[in-house]
This record gives structure tokens, C-alpha cells and sequence, in this order.
């Protein structure tokens, strides 16, 4: 199968739009951002106020900004693309993927998880760090695609709940690290100290000699 069949003809133009930059019609308004995408036109970035009034009823998916890198939410992105195999993240409560590849000099020790094309580390067992890295995969092997069936869809759905599962684990380690006790505290418990501790008894009052 031709790698062309398993990739929409709007996501090679998505990967390398610019985002971000102000609006040349809307630059003065408050939302003039271009940080939308039309699938259907596949032309630049557009902002708010540009979708009002030349996509309002195309397919537009919004993008944004994590440390200076694009992304996009899962939950826009899945309805239109097979994500299975990207690695995903929670960024401000939402479940995010990046757009393209993010440099990374090198791998840290103990990385157990890395992207196929570019090596970088990641979470939890995927193939790619980002829709980028899935295209060259998909252009060299053939072996996945980002066209939406049922068989795509079952194994998205395992992957995030895989990553959920760690993230979750992640979770409770960190919470038994706030919660640490000393190794001998629960070998040998300190006793609680008596309700009633005895009271120490008086000693014999000494008078003082009579004056002769």
C-alpha cells in the first residue's frame, strides 16, 4: 500500500505551517492569534475572527503552544487522525501530542522507551514522539497508518489507557514519597507517653533551729 493512502493529504501541510504569528487583517483585535488550521483548505494559520467569516463550517482544529513547541489536543486530533503508536501528555489537565519532533542532544540513562525515528525518550511504550516522527515512520516502513478504522481505534484506546495506568502509578509513587517514614519507625514504635505520669513525692520539710 502507498505510504500517500495512509496519510491525509492535509497533514503534511499542517506539520509545517507556522503558528503564533498576529493576524495581518485582525492584528489590532484581542484574539488575532493564528493558531487554527482549516483541513479542508489546507492554507496558513488563521486566527479567530478569520474563521467567522471564511471557515465557519469547515473542519478546524485549534494548536497550542507547550515550551515553545506546537501540539494539539487528543481529543480534536482523534476524531480526524489515527494517533495510535504517539506518545501523549497532560499539559494543563488536558491529553495533548506534539505536532513535530523536539531536539534532544541525548538520551538520559535508564530510558527504557524511546521514538523509533528520532530516539527521543519517551513515557511509556510508543513508537513516536510526535505526529512528525509517525509520517517519516509510515514513509519508510509502511506499517502504520493514520487513517481511521476500527482496528486503529482499539489499539489508540490501549495505548492511552497503557500511559493512564502510568501515569497513575507515577502518582502514588510520588504520593509515598511525601509519606516516607524511617525504616525502623514501624520496626520499633515509640511508645505513647502515659495519660497519667506519678506524681514525684515531697520530701520531709526541715525546720529551722530555734535561736537559743
Amino acid at each position: 500500500m502507498e505510504s500517500s493512502m495512509l496519510v491525509p493529504c492535509w497533514l503534511e501541510p499542517l506539520l509545517s505551517t507556522g503558528f503564533f504569528s498576529a493576524c495581518r487583517t485582525h492584528g489590532d483585535s484581542a484574539r488575532s492569534e493564528c493558531n487554527l488550521y482549516c483541513l479542508d483548505c489546507k492554507c496558513d494559520a488563521f486566527c479567530f475572527y478569520c474563521r467567522s467569516s471564511r471557515h465557519k463550517d469547515h473542519r478546524v482544529i485549534q494548536i497550542r503552544r507547550s515550551s515553545y513547541h506546537d501540539v494539539v489536543r487528543v481529543a480534536e486530533i482523534q476524531k480526524v487522525l489515527d494517533i495510535g503508536g504517539v506518545q501523549t501528555y497532560v499539559i494543563n489537565s488536558a491529553r495533548v501530542l506534539f505536532l513535530n519532533e523536539r531536539p534532544q542532544p541525548r538520551t538520559g540513562k535508564g530510558v527504557s522507551h524511546i521514538c523509533e525515528i528520532c530516539g527521543r525518550s519517551l513515557l511509556d511504550p510508543f513508537r513516536f514522539c510526535s505526529l512528525g516522527c509517525k509520517l517519516v515512520g509510515i514513509k519508510r516502513n509502511g506499517d502504520a497508518s493514520f487513517v481511521i478504522d476500527g482496528k486503529n481505534e482499539e489499539m489508540e484506546r490501549e495505548g492511552v489507557s497503557r500511559q493512564r495506568m502510568s501515569s497513575e502509578v507515577e502518582e502514588l509513587r510520588g504520593d509515598e514519597s511525601r509519606h516516607h517514614h524511617h525504616p525502623h519507625q514501624d520496626m520499633y514504635p515509640t511508645p505513647p507517653p502515659p495519660s497519667n505520669p506519678p506524681r514525684r513525692r515531697k520530701g520531709i520539710p526541715q525546720r529551722a533551729p530555734f535561736g537559743s
